[in-house]
């Protein structure tokens, strides 16, 4: 099993450390996840996700050649921007789903999930290798400080910080260390995304710690602050065989990139999604927000029926809301069942637990904006 260059401070810290995508990882530490997600939520919480895959793209035909892959806006990504990716198959399922940063001359930034990198990596360069040189960066740490209280335990260490706009990426020196972090994260709050050399990644790690606002968290917490804010996780929420417009993700496919753009089409699987976006009524599913009307918490695998019996889809990840307070999950339900407030029940046990469609985030997001005339910070 692999390690992170953290692994042998989340031991000193008291974690519960179980395999996760290959690598031993904190699930939790002696404070509990109900604790580490509160926290998170009122205070700063750091994560070890040095798991993810990081890599860069360099050349003069990176931009082209990754739009390609993908129905994002790469070519037109100014330096310093961040946006969410969705790399598909031939068949418009979803591969993965990324962050992609321009660096300006130094490339594309790109984090892909840790399960999946060496798929990533080897569908990159077959397909746009000759276009395009692709660096990767296993010797980089990822570390993920989140919450509404993360600007102010980070300006301490690197002052200006507090100013990065949401997905937006800088270079910074943190206590020695070599950073290129990004406001950004999966929990739903405002934080940061930091990637440096490994082998500086303890001493980071360590100064963050000591700053007030900040303890460490684990996947555990992680998962289901991820999962009240209504983030996917890959492998659960979506797969190779889900395509954007079923996962709820259209959004994160621009105007140009759809019928009619300026850039419409042209990447892997654009005849089948292009048209479900057009017909939206043509989605054999959808995804969809869960609220359980009764205190039983309902996990993935759970079958989904209708009110009357007929099985309509499944659970794909389900817990006790810590914030709400409530069971959530997310799953798929037929299009015509997926609108807000329709009743569906979820199979626990053999016992019907009534479920009410609920709009996503369940928990509202409390991302940075930058201030009107406030013009942010840049690569």
């Amino acid at each position: 099993m692999l390690t992170t260059p953290l692994d042998a401070l989340h031991v000193e810290l008291g974690a519960r450390m179980l395999p996760f995508a290959g690598y031993r990882l904190p699930v939790q530490y002696p404070a509990g996840l109900l604790a580490e997600h509160r926290h998170t939520r009122q205070a700063a919480g750091l994560f070890d996700v040095s798991h993810m895959g990081q890599l860069r793209l360099v050349g003069a035909d990176a931009a082209a050649a990754l739009e390609s892959l993908m129905p994002m806006d790469v070519i037109g990504l100014p330096v310093g921007q961040q946006r969410y990716g969705l790399l598909l198959n031939d068949a418009g399922g979803i591969i993965d789903d990324l962050m992609f940063c321009n660096q300006g001359p130094e490339g594309i930034f790109v984090i892909v999930n840790g399960a999946c990198k060496a798929g990533d990596m080897a569908h990159i360069q077959a397909r746009i290798g000759a276009r395009c040189a692709l660096i990767p960066l296993p010797g980089h740490a990822l570390l993920a400080l989140q919450g509404p209280q993360a600007a102010t335990a980070l300006a301490r260490l690197a002052p200006g910080v507090e100013g990065l706009p949401f997905m937006r990426g800088a270079k910074h020196s943190i206590a020695g260390c070599d950073c290129f972090l990004t406001r950004s994260g999966y929990t739903g709050e405002d934080g940061f995304e930091i990637s440096l050399p490994a082998a500086q990644a303890e001493t980071l790690a360590r100064v963050l710690l000591a700053q007030p606002e900040v303890l460490p968290i684990g996947l555990g917490a992680r998962n289901s602050l991820r999962l009240e804010a209504g983030l996917c996780l890959y492998g659960n929420d979506i797969d190779a065989d889900t395509t954007p417009p079923e996962a709820a993700l259209g959004w994160a496919i621009p105007k140009l990139r759809r019928t009619g753009g300026a850039r419409a089409g042209g990447f892997p699987g654009a005849d089948r999604v292009l048209a479900q976006i057009d017909d939206p009524a043509s989605l054999p599913r959808r995804r969809v927000g869960l609220r359980a009307l009764e205190r039983v918490p309902v996990r993935e695998h759970s079958e989904l029926q209708s009110t009357d019996g007929q099985k309509i889809g499944a659970v794909t990840s389900g817990l006790l809301g810590p914030t709400v307070d409530a069971p959530v999950a997310m799953g798929y339900v037929p299009p015509a069942l997926a609108t807000v407030g329709t009743r569906v029940n979820a199979i626990v046990r053999g016992k019907a637990v009534p479920m009410q469609v609920h709009a996503l985030p369940f928990v509202p997001a409390n991302y940075f904006r930058v201030p009107t005339g406030h013009r942010g910070q840049g690569a």
